[in-house]
């Protein structure tokens, strides 16, 4: 994903990056193996915002999930199609060699 963004950026606290895509200075979250303490505050604020909240599938997020696709609601359809292809191995290129950069 990072091959394919302007940036990626971690707080290091899921409810507070999520609380940073619910005030616009993030465009989308994702993690893996959270747990309802980690998310559940970020959720509410981002989804009051009128932020979207899923699964990796776009389905509705439960409680108990454990992993997490937010969005600005804007690009929440690219953020999960891109994780498609990720997951579906498609699009993977190998990451560019440092030393053509020094060329």
């Amino acid at each position: 994903m990072t091959l394919r963004t302007h940036g990626v950026r971690r707080a290091g606290s899921a409810a507070l990056d999520l609380a940073s895509v619910a005030c616009g200075r993030f465009d989308g979250f994702w993690e893996f193996n959270l747990n309802a303490w980690d998310t559940a505050a970020g959720i509410l604020i981002l989804e009051e915002a009128g932020g979207n909240v899923t699964g990796f599938q776009g389905q509705a997020l439960e409680i108990t999930d454990r992993d997490v696709v937010a969005s600005n609601g804007v690009i929440h359809s690219e953020l999960l199609h891109e994780f498609d292809e990720v997951f579906a191995g498609r699009g993977l290129e190998p990451l560019p060699d440092p030393r053509e950069y020094k060329k």
